[in-house]
């Protein structure tokens, strides 16, 4: 349960800081957006601005996040880049001859790189949550309470019978 609830807040923290590093640009600075895949910051798009308008953030909020994102965008994108690679080679055993070895050597590598990942986005989002005020810290903590009973429901639910043939 507290997992869930971990994983929640990181998600949460990502779509926060997303939602600032898009409102804090104008469109003539604007990066192009990252690739949708896998851990990249920018899969969000229109659930930072969510986060942001929901949590009320300060312009002066939004830059922090900004700066934190900016300071440790050379951290995470060669990870990402890895994770990437490794998944375009796993792709090839999809699609080609299958080698048992080959893939389990390439699945180790790339729960490293994810481990790696996790550990540098989780120090991420810890940043961010501290740039929150504690009515912002518990409003976080409620919308992720509200989540989390929603999804359990979800879970709740029984899966319809399957159609007899």
């Amino acid at each position: 349960m507290k997992a869930i609830r971990f994983r929640f807040l990181i998600a949460a923290l990502a779509v926060l800081l997303g939602s600032a590093i898009a409102k804090s640009q104008t469109a003539e600075d604007a990066p192009p957006p990252p690739p949708m895949h896998g851990h990249e910051m920018g899969m969000e798009g229109h659930m930072m601005g969510f986060w942001s308008q929901k949590l009320n953030l300060t312009d002066d909020q939004k830059a922090q996040a900004k700066a934190v994102m900016q300071k440790e965008h050379p951290t995470i994108k060669p990870l990402m880049q890895q994770e990437r690679q490794l998944d375009q080679q796993l792709r090839e055993f999809v699609e080609g001859n299958f080698d048992q070895a080959k893939v389990q050597a390439l699945a180790l590598q790339k729960a490293q790189v994810q481990a790696q990942l996790t550990v540098q986005e989780t120090r991420i989002h810890n940043e961010l949550y501290q740039i929150l005020t504690a009515d912002q810290k518990t409003q976080l903590k409620q919308m992720e309470a509200n989540h989390e009973a929603r999804m359990q429901q979800r879970m709740n639910r029984q899966a319809p019978p399957a159609p007899e043939q």
